[in-house]
């Protein structure tokens, strides 16, 4: 909108004045009636362009929403105006006013409008400035599974979502992607050894995450999602580092044979790792089990019995690392023995990997999927 200089301060001036007008309101308890001025004022700035006014309007305004008898009034009044501001393609005021919907949705005990705020928050904010905002972006995604985590409906996603924050926040959320992507390529090129060089600098960027980790989530007041983002990050190093071993013996160079064995070494103690922290989490559990976790960790079994027949080098028996401890939850070792990760395991046990390929070539095998055939190529 073009206004002289006359109209412009003439503007400014009412700008103000209803302002005033509705902090007086507001320090008198009339909310509503102060909101309607500040929405006026808001309006008055956006016709002028003046978002820097209107950002300080809308917080006013947030501030006044949350203050509400009725948290549910509360919502949706904010959501509202948040509509308002993201036709407007206003990123970081946007991004605010859903964190204050957030924090009210989640005093509510109410999940997943808690979550999905944070969410949006979090990706606006992103949007807004990438380097400013990476480390608040990644807090609010972190924050969004967590909460997500709480809602009996939305478990996998919250995980998901912890997982993207982590990595978010060390910078190789996209990264890994084009390294996997690339180190794919390699292999179809048969060069087995860059790809595996690859595999590796993403078990790197795993690994950093996982140190860091404690500095993000309070193990005292979050310990389910520190097991679950714990297990998480140690099963895909886990992952890896397999696949780099299968690379390097793939290139089928003696030489390369201690590599081979450090990385199957670690993978091992890696894979064992994640079995027991997601056994810490599962063994308490009386009732439904997440199946997504169930799956993980009989797939983490399996795949050692797999690398450890590849190197001809036995250090535990599987099956009984699983189940062990876990006799007193006859529930749980039920549902462990009803994966056809842990049938394939036992198949492994019992007959070898070779007699076990027919099974093995049936299911998803992770990160080994695409590569499932060259993997299978060693045992034929």
């Amino acid at each position: 909108m073009e206004n002289d200089p006359k109209e412009k301060e003439s503007l400014e001036i009412e700008a103000i004045q209803l302002i005033d007008r509705a902090e007086n309101l507001a320090d008198k308890g009339h909310g509503n009636k102060a909101i309607e001025l500040y929405e006026k004022a808001a309006q008055t700035y956006l016709d002028l362009g003046s978002y820097i006014k209107l950002d300080e309007v809308y917080i006013r305004i947030a501030n006044i929403i949350a203050h509400f008898k009725s948290n549910i009034q509360a919502v949706h009044r904010l959501k509202l105006i948040v509509r308002k501001t993201e036709e407007l393609k206003l990123y970081e005021i946007s991004a605010k006013l859903h964190i204050q919907v957030g924090n009210i949705a989640y005093k509510m005990n109410d999940y997943e409008t808690a979550g999905e705020s944070w969410y949006k928050a979090s990706d606006l904010l992103w949007k807004a400035d990438p380097d400013e905002y990476l480390k608040l972006s990644s807090i609010l995604l972190l924050k969004s599974g967590q909460t997500y985590e709480k809602s009996p409906t939305h478990k996998d996603m919250g995980k998901r979502l912890i997982l993207r924050a982590l990595m978010k926040i060390h910078k190789f959320d996209e990264l890994y992607q084009e390294e996997e992507k690339r180190a794919y390529f390699l292999i179809n090129n048969k060069e087995f050894v860059a790809a595996a060089n690859k595999f590796n600098d993403i078990a790197n960027y795993f690994k950093n995450a996982l140190n860091d980790l404690g500095d993000l989530i309070d193990e005292n007041e979050s310990k389910e999602t520190m097991i679950n983002a714990k297990a998480r990050l140690v099963h895909f190093i886990a992952e890896y580092l397999a696949v780099a071993a299968v690379c390097l013996r793939a290139a089928n160079d003696k030489s390369l044979n201690d590599k081979i064995k450090q990385y199957t070494k670690e993978s091992i103690e890696r894979f064992n790792q994640s079995i027991t922290l997601l056994k810490d989490y599962l063994l308490p559990i009386t009732g439904k089990f997440d199946k997504e976790i169930i799956y993980r960790i009989t797939f983490d079994t399996m795949i050692c019995a797999i690398i450890q027949d590849m190197v001809n080098e036995k250090k535990i028996n599987p099956i009984e690392f699983l189940l062990e401890g876990l006799e007193s939850n006859k529930d749980l070792i039920k549902n462990l023995k009803g994966t056809p990760y842990f049938a394939i395991t036992k198949s492994i046990e019992r007959i070898g990997v070779v007699d076990s390929l027919g099974k093995l070539s049936e299911v998803n095998l992770g990160h080994f999927e695409k590569i499932k055939t060259t993997l299978i190529s060693f045992f034929v």
